[in-house]
């Protein structure tokens, strides 16, 4: 299969899953309002009310729907980022804007499997390799959901988590099955494990969870598995770190951001592991021998 088709198979299906992610976001999200309803905690109620449409569907008669009008969406307003864009992002019957988050977890997760693809730091020549790759794509449409939402409403949801956890175990097994030297790569899976993780429980711990949410510990236990490398992990945690003082310290000096405003962590610590995988081994190369 030539290079040119690979690419271009990547991003039809990574269009259609970022396609898939973006309404998977919503949906979450009026469950969560539907749940925190029924258990009488604080809830948005006019949220709620824009999309509890969304939870009374059967899983057979889920059909996508204008959050305002509830105007089905007929085949040819689901195309990915071509409906957006020919609807100039609004709806066709109500003609209400749709919004942003859609075309850019499209585009997000179209991008992340091209970019996977070109800067992949392992062969694709045997089953194991490949199979490791696709576990890795397919993480990402669970990584995809977890960066909206936690960018959106400040929580990573359990279901999206435990999913991302279990295929990082399954790649992790990947590793240690493609590994010469195989204590050494459990080791080193322990020790990314408790970098991303342990790390960040210890810190939940000691501030009684007012520094971090237990679901960025999940997520961590997640991310460390798909890196399996300590290495990878600690250029995931520096990166995720930097990108944050990066973003947050201009806000911070013009006004727009107070010191006491809680900054969802989830999106950076995925935008961390992203880089760590794909570049990780080179940097790793740069500092250990200089190398350009």
């Amino acid at each position: 299969m030539g290079t040119e088709l690979i690419y271009l198979i990547l991003v039809l299906v990574g269009l259609c899953l970022g396609s898939f992610s973006g309404a998977t976001v919503w949906r979450l999200r009026a469950r969560q309002l539907a749940i925190d309803r029924s258990r009488h905690e604080a809830y948005d109620k006019e949220e709620y009310e824009q999309l509890k449409k969304l939870t009374k569907a059967t899983v057979m008669h889920d059909y996508s729907q204008c959050l305002h009008c509830s105007y089905r969406l007929r085949w040819y307003d689901l195309v990915p980022l071509i409906s957006w864009i020919s609807l100039r992002g609004r709806c066709r019957q109500c003609r209400k804007p749709i919004g942003h988050l859609e075309p850019l977890i499209e585009l997000g997760v179209a991008s992340l499997f091209v970019a996977s693809y070109a800067l992949w730091p392992y062969q694709l020549g045997t089953g194991l390799e490949v199979a490791q790759f696709v576990v890795w794509l397919v993480a990402g449409v669970g990584l995809a959901i977890l960066f909206a939402y936690d960018a959106k409403w400040l929580l990573l949801p359990d279901k999206v988590n435990v999913a991302v956890i279990g295929l990082g175990l399954v790649s992790a097994i990947l590793v240690v099955l493609r590994s010469s030297d195989i204590a050494a790569t459990i080791i080193s899976i322990v020790a990314s494990v408790g970098i991303l993780s342990g790390m960040y429980f210890v810190l939940y711990l000691v501030s009684r969870g007012k520094w971090i949410g237990f679901g960025d510990i999940k997520l961590g236990l997640g991310l460390a598995l798909l890196l399996a490398d300590w290495r990878l992990a600690f250029i995931a945690l520096f990166a995720a770190n930097l990108i944050g003082c990066l973003v947050v310290l201009p806000q911070m000096l013009r006004g727009k951001l107070k010191r006491s405003a809680h900054v969802p962590f989830g999106p950076l610590l995925i935008a961390g592991t992203v880089i760590a995988q794909l570049v990780g081994f080179y940097l790793i190369d740069i500092y250990t021998y200089g190398l350009v």
